[in-house]
């Protein structure tokens, strides 16, 4: 991992992700203080899951999920394969 300032990795940029897969993620600061990450996903599905992760929509829909599961309305595994597989022979 590396620090860098804003100003750094505007002018380097390209410079900076040909680096990413060898060096790792970047911490990009203005004035001193953590700005963003300049990241290499791995894959689509590691920038799918980066994306949901940093997604407020998608942790607001986990978050309504756990309350429901806490307050018993979930699913078990069984019954929730169950649905889905009835659900797609629709």
């Amino acid at each position: 991992m590396k620090v860098a300032s804003l100003a750094d990795v505007k002018a380097r940029l390209s410079a900076y992700i040909e680096e990413l897969p060898t060096r790792g993620p970047v911490v990009i600061t203005r004035n001193g203080k953590t700005a963003a990450v300049l990241i290499a996903p791995e894959d689509d599905e590691d920038l799918e899951r980066l994306l949901l992760a940093r997604s407020p929509h998608f942790q607001a829909l986990l978050n309504k999920s756990r309350r429901s599961i806490r307050e018993g309305k979930g699913l078990s595994r069984d019954k929730f394969w169950k649905a889905v597989k009835e659900r797609n022979r629709k």
